[in-house]
């Protein structure tokens, strides 16, 4: 990729978090916005790597520069538009409160910034982009914030739970223990972060999901290309 797309790209980016482009975006029709994959992954499923090869192939496919990836420019621009850091954005992403010291630091600051505000930050940021069109969401809650738009294909990727742990410690360098208590808490919270984006709180979040992979049964690629063939028969899209 060459400096001036990456320039390009990154201007996109920030055109996000425009308001006046944001409110265009929102305010457009649902059924002409898109098209979007949304992947959500449990811990340890490399929902970031099958997301770069996706959109590598998705590019090489249709010829174009248009398809890229988020993840963790959410957390960064959302903070932006809030006037606060990321660490803020990242404790509601994490499911944890702020502590009464960081709380009563914030409204003596003047920068106080409640829940509701992060939430309404992250939906709006996530759903522009989507709108948008031309994007693969991993994870922050894109699966129950996009539900709505019908050029979509939501994946989850999925493994059992000793594959998940093994993997986690190859790639993190954790101790079995540690990698248990990491796999099992982010997974709660990541399930918790979708829910918190449904209007009803469902008893299963399953039916989100238009296809569940399961990870340690095929690599990388072929999970990539999988997604990719399941985009094409789901939206009726070929190339030219």
């Amino acid at each position: 990729m060459d400096v001036a797309f990456n320039v390009l790209i990154v201007k996109k980016i920030f055109d996000y978090f425009d308001a006046r482009y944001r409110a265009e975006m929102l305010k457009s029709p649902v059924d002409r916005t898109g098209p979007v994959i949304t992947i959500s992954r449990l811990t340890g499923c490399d929902g970031r790597e099958v997301a770069a090869e996706l959109v590598a192939m998705l590019n090489l496919r249709y010829n174009t520069n248009r398809w890229r990836w988020v993840d963790k420019d959410i957390i960064y621009h959302a903070a932006s538009e809030l006037k606060t850091d990321t660490h803020r954005v990242e404790t509601y992403y994490q499911g944890l409160g702020m502590t009464d010291i960081s709380q009563m630091i914030m409204a003596f600051s003047g920068t106080y910034v409640t829940d509701s505000s992060v939430k309404k930050a992250i939906r709006e940021v996530v759903l522009s982009i989507a709108r948008d069109g031309y994007a693969v969401i991993i994870g922050r809650g894109g699966v129950a914030i996009t539900r709505d738009i019908a050029n979509a294909l939501h994946v989850r990727l999925m493994a059992p739970i000793y594959w998940r742990v093994q993997n986690v410690m190859k790639k993190k360098g954790m101790i079995t223990e540690k990698a248990e208590e990491y796999v099992i808490q982010t997974d709660e919270t990541r399930n918790k972060l979708i829910v918190d984006f449904l209007d009803k709180k469902p008893v299963s979040i399953d039916h989100l999901f238009d296809v569940s992979i399961n990870r340690s049964s095929f690599t990388i690629d072929q999970i990539s290309s999988a997604i990719l063939s399941l985009y094409e028969s789901k939206l009726g899209t070929k190339p030219k």
